[in-house]
């Protein structure tokens, strides 16, 4: 284990490093439904990233991309997420059966603030979703519906420091491991890493919707 000087352990010792004076606004923007300004960025969103815990309290994060605007606002209070075709591990699903708390974030490409969004979820299976949310024909067979408790944006800071949206920045894509590189190294097949990369490209054209 890392060994520390202090590990902070109160919320009184953590206000000493990071006090609230000067910060009102920070605290008093949150709200417990979706205004228009939160229908307008959520339109505009093509990529959000899931948060859901398991009952043995392990935290799953889970990026989700589509069309822009492919959360629905149902009303204020609402939300639905379609599900589209994925690797079948349902680590969220799995964790929404066990608790139904759930955190979006709402991700604008070019943008530098983001969304948050947390409430209850409830996985569905529903006609009138499932056509409302189809793509070239092909319906998702369940959905997330999140009843909203708590929304506000986030500031650009993050944005600005990794210098996400700047693509002089970026590292060159080929210098990144791949997903297959990851299965190589541990999951025992009698595969190259050419045919699981071979594998996973023809499923990111064959398996969109």
């Amino acid at each position: 284990m890392l060994h520390v000087e202090e590990q902070i352990r109160t919320v009184e010792r953590l206000r000493e490093f990071l006090p609230t004076e000067g910060f009102v606004n920070t605290f008093l923007k949150v709200s417990d439904r979706l205004n228009d300004v939160a229908r307008r960025f959520i339109e505009r969103s093509p990529f959000i990233v899931i948060a859901t815990k398991s009952s043995k309290g392990l935290i799953d994060v889970s990026p989700k991309g589509d069309t822009m605007g492919f959360v629905e606002v149902y009303d204020d209070k609402t939300m639905i997420i379609p599900d589209r075709l994925g690797n079948h591990r349902v680590d969220g699903f799995h964790n929404l059966l066990e608790d139904p708390n759930i955190a979006v974030l709402f991700i604008v490409p070019g943008h530098g603030d983001t969304l948050r969004v947390a409430g209850k979820a409830r996985i569905v299976r529903d006609d009138a979703i499932s056509k409302r949310h189809a793509v070239n024909g092909r319906e998702p067979l369940l959905a997330l519906v999140v009843d909203v408790e708590e929304a506000f944006m986030h500031c650009s800071k993050s944005m600005i420091r990794s210098r996400l949206w700047h693509s002089d920045h970026w590292p060159e894509r080929k210098s990144a491991p791949t997903l297959a590189e990851w299965v190589i190294a541990t999951v025992e097949r009698e595969q190259t890493l050419d045919d699981v990369q071979d594998d996973h490209s023809a499923d990111e054209v064959s398996r969109l919707y």
